[in-house]
């Protein structure tokens, strides 16, 4: 029997948010950045016109920029929560294009330009809730996956979309790697794909995303855990089939395809119960992980006579 090959480094062995981010700035007191044990912060980006949501911001407080942009899980650049902004500095994110395939009428190879060029971007402030039991607040900016969509006119078996993140193992280190099959694949169901609070970002805090968080084009998808939105999407094919997702390969026991926040649903090895918001310091207090990361009211309509016990 084929065995899937395993992350080198578990979910559960990483270092928790709250232990690392104090240790950060206990390291950078000390002058850590001569032993290079400092995550280097995102270089700035380009500036953004975008219009604020009016609709979609939450009031939570939002991450800082440097908390968002050195904490990250991209295994694309190394398994570590630093290793994203300490080696993705080679990472070339112009120029730029996606394949448009499978059950469509408009397909082909697009450049980001042609992509963006009708879309109006708009910030949205969403929480972002990872498997490992931590979140963040981040004012992303991009539209909704939906527009661009209707403008590929699916066919009537178009059932979901894939996604397939960009392979450049001379430029993305942890590709090197077989921590995951490469490429990265993601999908969704076509009523997810299309529902309104699923976005294309290609910004953050107002410029363009960094290479760590996904340059240039990622999904975002605010009720699921944060593997499923995608980064540097280099494909999207709309196919009638479930299509395959990178971590249900690697570990189906754990990862299942919707991957929507369960509170419910304890992942295989800890609780979902709880969670600890990413900036809250070593000794943070858990706080209750809310149904859907807190979109019930939008998505559970969604999947409405479903065992989501089962259909995790």
């Amino acid at each position: 029997m084929h065995r899937k090959p395993q992350p080198a480094i578990l979910p559960s062995e990483i270092t928790p948010h709250g232990v690392y981010l104090d240790r950060r700035r206990l390291l950078a007191g000390l002058g850590a950045g001569l032993l290079g044990l400092a995550a280097t912060p995102a270089r700035a980006g380009t500036p953004l016109k975008y219009s604020p949501s009016g609709r979609y911001r939450t009031t939570e407080a939002r991450n800082s920029f440097e908390e968002i942009t050195t904490y990250n899980n991209f295994y694309e650049f190394g398994t570590g929560k630093e290793d994203p902004s300490e080696n993705s500095g080679s990472f070339r994110a112009k120029p730029w294009s996606v394949a448009v395939s499978g059950e469509a009428e408009v397909t082909g190879a697009f450049t980001l330009e042609d992509i963006l060029k009708p879309h109006a971007l708009e910030e949205r402030v969403y929480r972002l809730r990872c498997v490992e039991a931590w979140s963040m607040v981040i004012p992303w900016v991009g539209f909704p996956l939906g527009d661009l969509i209707r403008r590929f006119r699916p066919t009537s078996r178009a059932k979901y979309v894939a996604f397939t993140t960009v392979l450049r193992p001379a430029e993305m280190p942890g590709q090197r790697f077989p921590v995951l099959e490469w490429p990265y694949v993601e999908g969704l169901r076509m009523d997810e794909a299309m529902h309104p609070l699923t976005i294309l970002a290609v910004g953050l805090y107002g410029q363009t995303l960094p290479n760590q968080n996904g340059a240039p084009l990622r999904l975002v998808v605010p009720w699921k855990y944060g593997f499923k939105s995608i980064k540097s999407i280099v494909g999207i094919r709309f196919t009638e089939r479930q299509p395959p997702t990178s971590w249900n390969l690697s570990n189906p026991r754990e990862y299942g395809f919707y991957s929507n926040v369960n509170p419910a649903v304890d992942h295989p090895r800890w609780s979902q119960a709880t969670e600890r918001r990413l900036g809250g310091g070593l000794f943070s207090p858990r706080q209750p992980t809310l149904v859907f990361n807190g979109y019930a009211d939008q998505v559970a309509g969604l999947y409405r006579g479903m065992d989501l016990s089962k259909s995790f």
